[in-house]
């Protein structure tokens, strides 16, 4: 048997970058593919899932309820009121942990919250509190339908976003932005950061409930759409989003017969906090994936969260189980004199965003957002067409500008993670390793890979299981 060359048709190149490079001095037209081998281990799961007969009728199944919804925000209120949070109750983010596996910034921001909460006086008084575990709960903010940035830390008199979907009345929560540095959700305690809150819970939550009480809806998907076409990616750039949310609340807060003082400051606490709507653009993400939960078949993520100890994921074929791995620590731009030895693994609920399609896997349209994370501008337009080689398709309402409109990556496939081994981008803010420092940095990570082939191996185990049973 032979074969002929016509090197005018072009050639397309895996692997080794030499023979492509070689071939482009020639003059010939060369398509270059980032070619990986699959996931060590993973290759009989893969067989077994790729077999699946529902696998693929349960992916679009999945991927067309996620694009469906619709989140529009309906109210602020206590997570006391919304949640059930009850005295001695903590929500957190990421997978199920507890006191003794947390790590530094989980445990400064769990030690304000107890004193926020009045448990204790002196927040470090609360460590033996959480040691012996007695009238406290831990419990992670995705099973109480909720999401929380960094340390995700939510206790009953924290006010709540609430994001709903208007076909059917799900909804999802989210507390209120803190701005940045020495903040509760970086671990940070101090005086100042107590302060802070207790103004959200008395003037804060209360106003921002006034006035979105007295709006009409406010469809946060669509804000999403208009922020990536100006410069915003959702996850570290979020200023478009914070100005267009506040237009929209503005003649609420002006009307709602609150002291003009406090309007003022709620005006130039919103517009001077850039990652404000960070806290809307969460629980929006996380209303959408929720649709595609509990798809028997489905091998997308639904969720993807770090409790500062561990990287957990979950998919929707797969229920309420988590799979987990230890933490990374991201690599980026650290602030003053900090430095990677000063960093906690990664931390946060907020990579809800890159599970969604946006964040880390929309670098594309915030180029600026190389200047805050690191890396360049070519580094982001190629992380966004790199995403698309693990996404089961495209969100058009989330469309790309310098990628021709292209819509934003969506839908992460474990399959294809573990056949590619191309794991998903996120960038995200850094945590001190010690409590009470608060953030030291911002950068870019990865989940740890092999949460990946044990989702595919519990995916496999669920085929398998059917197959014996049919």
């Amino acid at each position: 048997m032979t074969s002929t060359f016509d090197a005018s048709s072009g050639v397309v190149s895996t692997g080794v970058s030499i023979f492509a490079d070689a071939l482009d001095h020639q003059a010939v037209d060369v398509t270059r593919v980032d070619w990986r081998p699959p996931m060590a281990g993973t290759e009989a799961d893969l067989a077994t899932v790729a077999m699946d007969p529902l696998r693929v009728e349960a992916n679009e199944k999945a991927l067309a309820a996620y694009l469906g919804v619709q989140g529009n925000l309906v109210d602020v209120a206590p997570a006391s009121e919304v949640l059930g949070l009850q005295k001695g109750e903590f929500l957190h983010a990421g997978p199920p942990l507890s006191w003794e596996n947390a790590s530094g910034p989980m445990r400064g921001a769990l030690l304000g919250a107890a004193a926020l909460e009045g448990l204790v006086e002196d927040p470090e008084d609360a460590e033996a509190l959480f040691a012996s575990g007695s009238n406290v709960t831990l419990e992670p903010c995705h099973h109480r339908s909720a999401v929380g940035p960094m340390a995700g830390v939510v206790s009953p008199s924290m006010w709540m976003w609430v994001i709903e979907d208007p076909t059917d009345g799900r909804r999802t929560y989210c507390s209120l932005n803190e701005g940045l540095g020495k903040v509760l959700r970086y671990g940070a305690y101090a005086p100042e950061v107590l302060e802070r809150l207790r103004w959200m819970s008395e003037v804060l939550g209360p106003a921002l409930a006034a006035a979105t009480r007295g709006s009409e809806p406010i469809n946060v998907t669509s804000i999403l759409g208009q922020m990536l076409q100006m410069g915003d990616e959702a996850h570290n750039r979020n200023r478009a989003g914070t100005l267009m949310v506040l237009r929209d609340l503005a003649p609420a807060l002006v009307q709602s017969g609150l002291d003009s003082a406090d309007v003022a400051r709620v005006f130039s606490f919103i517009g001077g906090n850039d990652h404000f709507f960070l806290n809307l653009a969460m629980p929006a993400c996380k209303l959408a994936l929720d649709a595609a939960r509990n798809i028997e078949g489905s091998t997308m993520v639904v969720a993807m969260a770090r409790n500062g100890t561990e990287f957990g994921i979950q998919t929707a074929g797969t229920g309420d189980e988590w799979f987990t791995g230890p933490a990374q620590i991201a690599e980026g731009l650290f602030l003053g004199d900090y430095g990677p030895e000063d960093a906690n693994p990664d931390i946060g609920d907020s990579a809800i965003t890159e599970t969604a399609g946006i964040g880390g896997f929309a670098m594309a349209t915030a180029p600026a957002i190389v200047r805050f994370v690191g890396g360049t501008v070519p580094d982001a337009l190629a992380t966004t067409r790199r995403m698309n080689e693990i996404t089961l398709g495209s969100n058009d309402r989330w469309s790309i500008p310098v990628l021709d409109f292209m819509g934003a990556p969506t839908g992460i496939d474990v399959t294809k993670v573990c056949r590619t081994s191309i794991l998903p981008q996120i960038n995200t803010g850094m945590a001190g390793a010690v409590a009470g420092t608060g953030q030291v940095g911002a950068g870019l990570v990865t989940p740890p890979a092999n949460i990946f082939p044990k989702a595919l191996a519990a995916l496999a185990q669920r085929t398998r299981d059917r197959g014996r049973a049919g």
